[in-house]
């Protein structure tokens, strides 16, 4: 575990104060340091923010900062606020820019095109340690990209491993899709079970549809072996968002969970206000498994841009009657709203996060959005009866509601970002901001 080394204040980094990071491995292990340090932190409200994907700690504490920075002239005089950056093992790719930190194109070296560029890799090698092997090779098929069907069948192999997903149950996974499931009882995207030539082609065509590079060979659509490099790369990608929502429920229920039932029981009084954006929504709003029933220090829970189901908080789902959504229910064991910010433009959550999901030969075009695998991020919470949808210009003039799950439509500024993520890292804002305040009642 990485020494913190930040005393109770305004953090290293963080403009606002008395700020601490939470720090998480893999397994939900928490630093004890990083614990004891938030446990000492004096304040009436505390709001604590896990990060999405990411490459390295510095990334997470930039964002932190630009989001936290309005809080002090938002809050009520009474109210005396802590912040808490909840730090864990997670992934960006370096073509991925966040908006107003990146400009595009910063991170990745120019003409890199499917080949993974050096921070990337670096990226990588620490988020799958011990396989420097598999990323070697897996680096240079994708900087080579050879016309081999071979190549392309080792390369989705070599994903899989990384992944952790063996070939039983990748065949499970195929037997469930073919039979029209949704192959929630294995675990296992389809993507890991279908033929690689296919799962790539249809990455390489969802990239064009996001608006991919024009002209690089690596990301075209359809035609030579060639072009479906830029699909492998994708498939690439989406191995390591599976393997970080995997992880990020882990974090939630089994680190940052009960690590927040320990402090409330310490410190009655504290009110306690959940932020999670992308994988970082699972992790907050896994860590109410953690919380008993009845139990009120959790005030408020803000999602933004989560990358989890729409269906999560449901009791039945629509398509599956006798089974209800991960988190069914647990919305009540926060005494304040559950709200999701969504926006249209996040090409991740709209195009990415579905196909991932489903990956179904028998689907309506490889792009129709099929309602059974939609991100909570993209059109807000579904199946929960007497939820509200609300444009954010009405939670900012009329606030929101005093309980249960509420959808925000953010768009009017979850709106800026190239291919492939589109808007989905593009949070930082006052209105946002302002969105958490009201939810957690802490306005002036």
């Amino acid at each position: 575990m990485a020494d913190i080394g930040v005393g109770v204040g305004i953090g290293v980094g963080v403009g606002v104060g008395p700020y601490e990071e939470l720090t998480f491995d893999a397994e939900g292990d928490v630093d004890g340091g990083t614990r004891d340090a938030v446990a000492r932190i004096d304040a009436t409200d505390l709001v604590v923010f896990a990060h999405g994907w990411n490459s390295d700690r510095s990334t997470a504490t930039r964002l932190f900062d630009r989001f936290f920075a309005p809080f002090p002239e938002l809050v009520g005089p009474a109210v005396r606020l802590g912040y808490v950056g909840v730090v864990w093992p997670s992934i960006r790719f370096s073509d991925e820019p966040i908006p107003d930190f990146d400009a595009r194109g910063a991170l990745a070296e120019p003409g890199c095109g499917t080949a993974l560029d050096p921070a990337t890799r670096r990226a990588l090698g620490a988020f799958w340690p011990g396989r420097e092997a598999e990323l070697d090779r897996v680096a240079e098929l994708l900087e080579e990209r050879p016309e081999s069907e071979a190549a392309l069948i080792e390369f989705g192999a070599l994903v899989r491993e990384l992944a952790g997903v063996d070939a039983a149950d990748a065949a499970g996974a195929g037997a469930v899709a073919v039979a029209g499931g949704s192959g929630a009882g294995v675990g296992v995207p389809v993507m890991f079970a279908e033929d690689a030539l296919t799962v790539f082609r249809a990455f390489a065509e969802a990239l064009a549809a996001a608006g991919g590079p024009a002209g690089d060979p690596g990301f075209a659509a359809g035609g030579a072996l060639r072009a479906l490099w830029g699909g492998a790369k994708e498939v690439l990608r989406q191995a390591t968002y599976y393997e970080m929502k995997k992880r990020a429920g882990v974090v939630g229920e089994r680190g940052l969970g009960p690590v927040l039932t320990e402090l409330a029981g310490r410190r009655p009084g504290l009110r306690i206000h959940l932020i999670g954006h992308s994988f970082g929504g699972r992790v907050v709003s896994f860590a109410l498994r953690a919380v008993p029933d009845g139990a009120r220090y959790v005030k408020s829970l803000t999602l933004l841009q989560g990358a989890f189901s729409h269906y999560a908080f449901a009791d039945r789902l629509p398509h599956d009657k006798g089974r209800g959504g991960a988190l069914r229910g647990l919305q009540r064991r926060v005494d304040g709203p559950v709200v999701a910010c969504h926006s249209p433009y996040d090409t991740s959550l709209k195009l990415f996060y579905p196909l991932a999901s489903r990956m179904a030969r028998d689907s309506a075009g490889l792009f129709g959005f099929d309602e059974r695998w939609g991100a909570i991020g993209h059109d807000g919470v579904q199946a929960v009866a007497g939820a509200p949808r609300l444009s954010l210009a009405e939670v900012l003039r009329a606030g929101l509601p005093g309980s249960g799950c509420v959808s925000v439509d953010a768009a009017s500024v979850v709106r800026r970002g190239g291919a492939p993520s589109g808007a989905h890292s593009d949070v930082c804002h006052e209105e946002l901001a302002r969105v958490v305040v009201a939810a957690g009642r802490m306005g002036r």
